[in-house]
């Protein structure tokens, strides 16, 4: 289920909110620029289908996402608890960073957490199946996929370089709840 749990950036331990509502959740995000949909996941996948599979079962949205903010190129990232490079992709998107250019993720499976630092808060984003999150360019975030990732998802790029993270130096996600789901 998506989540949003909303916390003053002074304090990791005490949430302020949280939301389960996906209307109000993408709500609160809106204020802060940030799009949040629901598409579809609906074309069955296995669960070790290729990139090359997930692109062709969501050709249609994604051209025309492609079309709307000029995306270059499209890929898949797949992690799974297993995966050989989890605890190293995991310790590189968990320093706070931003981007030249949009962070934009259509999570065709599993869950991962975005974390959102603004305005003097820390907005944790749960992320699930069917959800597609556009952050805009320079926002402050981190991303925890958890210690036993499990998700796939369509990553979308402006530029050819794909992800570039400017790592702001903080160690504030050190201080805010790591994204352990539920086994």
């Amino acid at each position: 289920m998506t989540t949003l749990t909303v916390y003053s950036d002074r304090d990791g331990a005490t949430p302020l909110a949280t939301y389960e509502d996906f209307a109000t959740i993408r709500a609160q995000l809106s204020a802060l620029d940030i799009e949040l949909e629901r598409w579809q996941a609906s074309h069955p996948l296995r669960a070790n289908a290729t990139p090359e599979e997930v692109l062709e079962a969501y050709r249609e949205p994604i051209e025309t996402l492609k079309q709307k903010y000029g995306f270059v190129s499209v890929d898949v990232v797949s992690m799974y608890p297993d995966h050989p490079s989890a605890a190293e992709a995991r310790g590189k998107f968990l320093a706070e960073h931003t981007h030249d250019d949009f962070e934009t993720r259509f999570f065709v499976d599993g869950a991962g957490a975005f974390y959102v630092h603004a305005d003097g808060k820390v907005f944790m984003l749960v992320c699930t199946r069917g959800d597609l999150i556009n952050l805009p360019a320079n926002t402050t975030h981190w991303f925890d996929m958890g210690a036993k990732p499990t998700f796939k998802a369509i990553r979308f790029f402006r530029i050819a370089e794909g992800w570039v993270g400017r790592f702001t130096g903080s160690d504030i996600a050190a201080q805010f709840p790591k994204y352990e789901p539920a086994a």
